[in-house]
């Protein structure tokens, strides 16, 4: 009972301090095991604990008594009479009648090293037992002989020695027992992880599936599959998949034609405005077109559909060095710090506008730009630097919402409608990265391109 109380204690003090969510698994796989196998191993632990309390320490006691008691018997008999008629007497009736051999050694004393047992139970219950039976000191080795054990005990002639076969002493079927028990344990768990590893896979191709959807990758070969819930998970994502995938087609169709209709309008407005002449007062109307046409550019942009790009294997290095390159053309300085690093999957036509977005924005608030690569965990970050004003900390994801203008102090969309930010993290999250903007060590904004280099990372 010490030990129930022992795990009950043990189990109070975890949900005390409340570290049971620390110490349990946090994938389905591990949790489904653990639901599994913890009460088995419970379970196996109640049934090896009674076994071992009532029948096996049970029977083990009422034969190390029984072998005690013979070597008791033995021993008064040769301490009343300690001639060696009397002891090859007792060494023959030892023999024949209880399996005992018993030797005198006149010079031997008894040894000082204690030799235990890998079970402390078989010692426990043998030194009780020769306890209460002798008088004499004595000693026992259950450890050096396989299937016997030396007990040793001091009398007034010398070390009376005693060879006992071992399942006189103890019961050697406990271990059999244990070892199938054992047995049984591993098998049971071992068909428990296949099955739940079966179960868990098409989960995880449901995660991986809707991973890739939220990047714009298709997944044509995946198939709902596994239990009957997780089938109709699959199946609902699937149907979900459809109806973003029709409102997305809709919404570019729609803006298409839009921007079809508007640019109508637009070109016959220039053609006017051209046939009027460089008049002063008409500068502003051919500005307020221009604008029109730019806002038009920028909408349609943000609802482009840009999935027939592919995704190819890419340098970063040589893209990000053509960027810095076109932007020193339009008079920019810029310094660069890049490494080389491993190739990244991505669409190179929408990642070059990205990183040209940023360095845009970064020329044109500040008059020193620093572009740095570094090595992450699981891939690279781009980090874009400027000496310009900055914007407020907490400011810094109000930059990424649609059609939000900041304050004039730094105003990243001054020259659009408020979406270039936006466009430019979608572009990133699409890639498996992402954009934080931090402080710069230059005193302005720092853009954080994080770009994975594993596919899934």
């Amino acid at each position: 009972m010490r030990l129930w109380a022992r795990l009950i204690t043990l189990v109070r003090w975890v949900f005390r301090r409340r570290r049971l969510r620390d110490i349990t698994p946090k994938g389905l796989f591990g949790r489904s095991l653990l639901i599994v196998a913890l009460p088995v191993g419970v379970m196996q632990i109640a049934v090896l604990w009674m076994f071992f309390d009532s029948q096996w320490e049970t029977v083990t006691a009422r034969l190390s008594e029984g072998v005690a008691g013979d070597i008791a018997v033995m021993v008064e008999q040769f301490e009343s009479d300690p001639r060696p008629e009397t002891l090859e007497r007792l060494s023959r009736l030892a023999e024949e009648k209880m399996g005992l051999s018993i030797i005198l050694k006149p010079d031997e004393t008894l040894p000082t090293t204690i030799r235990s047992s890998v079970f402390s139970v078989l010692d426990r219950t043998l030194r009780r037992a020769l306890g209460a039976r002798l008088q004499a000191p004595f000693w026992f080795d259950t450890t050096r002989y396989p299937a016997y054990v030396d007990i040793r005990v001091q009398t007034s002639s010398g070390l009376l020695r005693i060879i006992a076969p071992r399942d006189k002493v103890f019961s050697t079927s406990g271990h059999i027992f244990v070892f199938w028990l054992i047995a049984a344990t591993f098998i049971q768990t071992s068909i428990a992880i296949i099955f739940i590893r079966n179960q868990v896979k098409p989960i995880r191709r449901l995660a991986d599936a809707a991973e890739r959807f939220g990047k714009g990758q298709n997944d044509p070969d995946f198939l709902p599959s596994g239990a009957r819930e997780v089938r109709q998970a699959a199946a609902s994502f699937l149907e979900m998949k459809d109806r973003i995938e029709r409102y997305v087609d809709q919404r570019t169709t729609m803006l298409a034609g839009v921007s079809h209709d508007l640019r109508t309008p637009l070109t016959r407005l220039k053609l006017q405005l051209a046939m009027v002449g460089d008049a002063p007062e008409m500068e502003h109307a051919r500005q307020d077109v221009r604008d029109m046409e730019r806002m038009l550019d920028a909408y349609l942009s943000f609802a482009r559909d840009e999935n027939e790009e592919g995704n190819v294997p890419l340098d970063i290095r040589v893209l990000i060095a053509d960027c810095v390159e076109q932007a020193r053309r339009g008079g920019a300085k810029i310094t660069e710090a890049l490494i080389d690093t491993e190739q990244v999957m991505g669409r190179p036509d929408a990642l070059v506008r990205l990183i040209g977005n940023l360095i845009g924005n970064a020329v044109g608030y500040g008059e020193v730009v620093h572009v740095r690569m570094r090595r992450t965990q699981n891939g690279i970050d781009i980090m874009i630097e400027d000496d310009g004003p900055g914007i407020d900390e907490a400011d810094y994801e109000l930059a990424f919402q649609p059609f939000n203008r900041l304050d004039p102090a730094r105003n990243l969309n001054r020259d659009g409608v408020g979406l270039g930010l936006s466009i430019a993290r979608d572009v990133a999250r699409v890639h498996g990265g992402d954009i934080t903007l931090g402080r710069s060590d230059l005193g302005g904004l720092c853009a954080v391109l994080h770009l994975p280099t594993k596919p899934g990372s």
